[in-house]
């Protein structure tokens, strides 16, 4: 049987999510993001999970957290001006390590900008938009494809990391439409939370395992675990102190447990790096146009190639530095005014030329804007 399906971006984030083993979703309608929650509000009921929608952002997010310390995986979608007002929340997940999605549809900002116009100004905020050193997971695929797989990985790596995990779209990707057959990823691993084996006695929900993760035993249990979960810093039976070593202790731990395994959270593409001396670096839609720029850079002679970030944080320091080993010059193009190349300046050796293609007036950066770039830059 021919399963192949023409899908919206959105709904392949949508159906990704139920294939996670999403039972709930709290949301606010907002431009691009809305077809998400409108297809789970009606295709959850038929696998017993639950939409609401709250009255804001804020609720949103909180909604979401609640039904997860009751074990249940869920989602929230968003865009920017909602990004905004579920920062706080965001923050109180990472700190009591609470595993939940949020979906982040960019669209242009600062605030409400425009609600239809594609673009990628969330890269900073989803890293630095919180108070604290507060860690976060953030992905960013570029195709239909690759939204539905990237959305169970979200869920896959929130659960497994006990931690919020950020799946950025933009509006291009979310809208746009290709075929996928998704019994291509009928074996693809599922992962659900552990649960703790000692008894409610010794249970201490804050004492992470050997691999820095902690196990929280979801609220309204019938086996007597009780603990209390707050957004300050806390003992490992989860009470709330101030005291020198809970603060350095309950900082590392959340941070950690990502740092340490970081590796494993990575995931990118190369495309033509092994020879390149011009390395165009770009994700999310801008990685598209970028893809058949290097191609037609290369029909031209030039030592052109792709480095696209699908995890873009924690970012992939090493994989990136290694592909910078042999290269003059480094193309960074993206639909805002320079939020990606900062990461990238970090790395850079002071004999490569980084050369930024930004446009955020709400048009796409199209392949030949691309070309250019690296043409101008070779003659130089």
């Amino acid at each position: 049987m021919d399963n192949n399906k023409l899908l919206q971006g959105n709904q392949a984030c949508a159906m990704g999510a139920i294939k996670a083993g999403v039972k709930f979703c709290a949301g606010y309608p907002i431009t691009p993001s809305s077809e998400i929650m409108e297809i789970l509000a009606e295709e959850l009921p038929k696998v017993e999970g639950k939409f609401i929608q709250m009255e804001d952002e804020i609720a949103s997010v909180g909604a979401i957290i609640g039904a997860s310390v009751m074990g249940v995986k869920s989602l929230t979608p968003t865009s920017g001006p909602g990004f905004d007002l579920k920062q706080e929340n965001i923050a109180f997940a990472a700190m009591a390590e609470i595993p939940v999605v949020i979906v982040d549809v960019q669209r242009s900002g600062p605030s409400t900008g425009g609600a239809t116009i594609c673009a990628q100004g969330d890269l900073m905020q989803a890293k630095y938009g919180r108070s604290g050193d507060c860690p976060i997971i953030a992905l960013y695929p570029n195709s239909v494809k690759e939204i539905y797989k990237t959305t169970i990985r979200a869920f896959n790596l929130a659960e497994k990391y006990m931690t919020p995990v950020i799946l950025l779209l933009d509006e291009t990707i979310g809208h746009m439409r290709e075929n996928i057959n998704v019994d291509d990823y009928q074996d693809m691993e599922i992962i659900n939370r552990n649960f703790p084996e000692e008894s409610a006695t010794d249970y201490l929900p804050y004492r992470p395992d050997e691999s820095g993760v902690v196990r929280l035993v979801p609220f309204g249990n019938d086996k007597g675990y009780r603990y209390v979960i707050s957004g300050m810093h806390h003992t490992e039976n989860g009470m709330p102190s101030i005291a020198k070593n809970s603060i350095q202790n309950s900082i590392e731990r959340i941070n950690g447990k990502i740092d340490k395994n970081k590796e494993e959270i990575w995931e990118w593409e190369e495309i033509d790096t092994e020879d390149a001396e011009t390395l165009v670096i770009a994700c999310g839609c801008v990685s598209r146009s970028a893809v058949e720029a290097v191609k037609v850079a290369r029909s031209k002679g030039y030592k052109a190639g792709l480095f696209r970030p699908i995890t873009i944080w924690p970012f992939l320091d090493e994989p990136l530095k290694e592909a910078l080993k042999n290269i003059k010059t480094v193309i960074v193009p993206e639909m805002n005014q320079g939020q990606l190349v900062h990461k990238i300046n970090e790395l850079i050796n002071k004999d490569v030329k980084v050369v930024q293609l930004n446009i955020f007036d709400g048009s796409l950066i199209m392949p030949e804007q691309i070309i250019e770039v690296i043409e101008e830059a070779c003659h130089k």
